[in-house]
């Protein structure tokens, strides 16, 4: 019975989320437009220290093979 139950609370709760959504989509469009320029910004820093380690292990590995 577990199964089934599991089954008719996600529809329900899939329904609520799907109505929620509906009825407060112009909050959800101005948290979304909020969040965009912060996810850019973690992304400008995930890429910069990325490159930087690489920049590192080249170097690192060029010091090593002159060796």
């Amino acid at each position: 019975m577990g199964k089934y139950s599991s089954i008719v609370i996600g529809a329900i709760v899939t329904l609520l989320g799907l109505l929620g959504f509906i009825g407060w989509w112009d909050d959800f469009l101005l948290v979304l437009r909020g969040s965009i320029p912060v996810l850019l910004l973690f992304a400008g820093v995930i890429a910069v220290i990325a490159g930087w380690s690489e920049i590192k292990d080249e170097a690192a590995s060029k010091k090593e093979s002159a060796k």
